[in-house]
């Protein structure tokens, strides 16, 4: 054969990760006088772990003045108050399993091996403070025009190259509904950059970033943007800063602060050069040379390309046509793009990439690792995909729990252009409290609305909200035909107010009383066919034959009842006006005496 014709496969040298051999698990008890646990324990199950008798242990707790019982199931604080009381110090441990593995991944990299990484930064900061058009500046693009209303509705990364440096920016939306966007970009990050405007201070959502960068850990480097705006005071918001325990470098504490202006660039150049520095005593590193694993922050369903995820690689590298195992989703890397829509072949540490080839749309958080062994990832992912079904409530369960209590509610099925304002606006809709309505999340996914979507609310007689995403003339003609309501938005707080308002108006009618006419007993006559009238004149309002009323007796209500008849002299009457006398009888009750007073009401709807 001619060798020229000869097709050799290149060997694929990066180290791999053999994900079950970190599978653990936990064995409950005592292993050196100390007592280990994964998780919740009932009471004989940690009686028969401790060697005491579960009514030794039920008796300790009654003690305290908690009821227990074998069957009751002790959280993490009552193990180890329990273990501390016996003498045995205490350890949770977690089991590892095809369900965790992926977010429990222990990577032990040679030092040799190691190589400088860019560093990882999340903008983050409250609504309208500037972060979008800070990177807007940096990237030289315009994003903030093209986002609703100015906000940013879903993550985004890009990576810039300063003085031949790499840096990779991560936007997190600065709308209240993110909390969850906003841990996540701290979590997969090296430096926070938080963004304060100096004319508006520290807000709820400045304080929220702040809590989301303590939690992780991460270096918190401060711009104080607008500052180009006229009588402005930076410097309130350095004491605002201190207030909350980041003291800048200039009051002599360790936070980097830098004041400017990302409308016009002021600092930025300070900031990039801060974070270069700040990266440079971080000394971050990663191992290219081995099988890539990180984090999905993003991930859609593209009309196209099919799932869609933007991945952050945290380590190693992946290259076209590796297998992915992203959550329950796994597939062979059919493309990937930069966030120029550049399609690239390899994407090293700290770099984001779109990948595309994964069998369904992974969630916004999963953990994805390359792997070369396809029946293993499969395997991982189906139990993951098992075990996620297990954690959620049923769809017929939850309605079928609704139907039993006999409530009101609101089904509605959520389609979103992107997971993470998928997950938001879930959080968003299960905050909304209407009393007496639940509102039940039948469907939530990424993509157009589809003649599915219809079908289903039409079945569940309910509703379609529609995010960033628009239905086509033909489902459009099928919800009209099908009767049933398509509500589209691209602003999240325009979203919460009108399901809110559609909450509300599924209510029953609330029935009040309305007083028309009060009059006081000051005679009474016995009549043996009529029974007892009173002589009474009216001194408010009018009195009307077809009235419910009230008999108050030393403004007490004694009973309610209605008017049986009502006569001026001899005369027949249906009404009487304030200032005027009748006589009035009541229907089954001839127990009025002089001095009580009757007032008289409709019920009407409450408007």
């Amino acid at each position: 054969m001619n060798k020229k014709n000869k097709k050799f496969k290149k060997v694929d040298t990066r180290q791999t990760i053999n994900l079950k051999a970190q599978f653990k698990k936990v064995d409950t008890g005592i292993k050196n006088g100390v007592f280990i646990f994964s998780g919740p324990l009932t009471i004989e199950q940690i009686a028969s772990k401790l060697n005491k008798t579960s009514t030794e242990i039920i008796k300790y707790f009654f003690l305290k003045g908690k009821m227990k019982n074998i069957n009751s199931l002790l959280d993490e604080n009552e193990i180890g108050e329990l273990c501390l009381e016996y003498n045995y110090d205490f350890e949770k441990r977690t089991n590892i399993d095809e369900t965790k593995i992926l977010t429990n991944l222990e990577v032990k990299d040679d030092e040799k091996l190691l190589v400088p990484r860019p560093p990882i930064v999340t903008v983050m900061g409250h609504v309208d403070h500037g972060k979008t058009t800070l990177l807007d500046y940096i990237r030289k693009t315009n994003v903030v025009k093209g986002e609703a209303g100015g906000i940013t509705q879903s993550i985004g990364a890009y990576q810039i190259t300063y003085k031949n440096n790499k840096i990779t920016f991560i936007d997190t939306p600065g709308h209240a509904a993110f909390t969850e966007m906003r841990a996540r970009g701290a979590n997969v990050t090296d430096i926070v950059v938080l963004v304060v405007a100096a004319d508006d201070g520290i807000k709820p959502q400045t304080q929220e970033a702040i809590d989301h960068a303590r939690a992780a850990g991460v270096q918190i480097i401060v711009f104080i943007n607008k500052c180009d705006k006229p009588n402005v005071n930076p410097d309130a918001v350095l004491t605002q800063l201190s207030e909350q325990n980041l003291t800048c470098e200039e009051w002599g504490g360790d936070v980097i602060t830098i004041k400017g202006s990302a409308l016009t660039g002021q600092n930025v150049d300070k900031l990039l050069e801060a974070i270069i520095a700040t990266s440079e005593i971080l000394e971050l590193k990663a191992n290219p040379n081995r099988l890539g694993l990180g984090v999905v922050i993003e991930s859609s369903l593209d009309k196209g390309l099919g799932p869609v995820a933007t991945v952050i690689v945290k380590n190693g590298s992946i290259v076209k046509g590796d297998m992915m195992i992203a959550g329950s989703s796994f597939g062979r890397i059919r493309a990937m793009f930069d966030e120029n829509h550049k399609e690239v072949q390899i994407a090293k540490p700290s770099q984001p990439v779109k990948v595309t080839g994964l069998n369904v749309v992974p969630f916004a958080g999963d953990h994805f690792v390359i792997s070369n062994n396809e029946k293993e990832i499969k395997e991982i992912a189906e139990k993951i995909h098992l075990h996620q079904i297990k954690m959620q409530n049923s769809e017929h369960d939850i309605l079928s729990k609704d139907t039993k209590l006999n409530t009101k509610r609101l089904v509605v099925i959520l389609k979103t252009d992107v997971h993470g304002s998928l997950e938001a606006i879930k959080n968003v809709l299960l905050k909304i409290n209407v009393d007496g309505v639940s509102l039940v999340i039948l469907r939530a996914a990424t993509g157009g609305i589809t003649k599915s979507d219809v079908e289903l609310a039409k079945a569940s007689n309910g509703i379609i909200i529609g995010f960033n995403v628009k239905p086509i003339k033909t489902i459009k003609d099928l919800a009209n035909n099908q009767r049933v309501q398509i509500y589209c938005f691209d602003i999240i707080y325009r979203l919460a107010e009108e399901i809110q308002n559609i909450m509300k108006g599924k209510l029953d009618p609330v029935y009040v009383d309305e007083d028309t006419g009060e009059a006081e007993i000051k005679n009474i006559w016995k009549h043996t066919k009529i029974g007892v009238i009173g002589g009474c004149i009216v001194t408010s309002g009018e009195m009307h034959r077809s009235d419910n009323v009230r008999l108050l007796r030393d403004g007490v209500v004694v009973y309610k009842t209605k008017i049986a008849s009502m006569r001026h002299q001899k005369d027949d009457i249906n009404s009487c006006s304030a200032g005027k006398e009748c006589g009035i009888t009541l229907e089954n009750q001839n127990d009025i005496q002089i001095g009580d007073i009757i007032q008289s009401y409709k019920i009407v709807q409450k408007k």
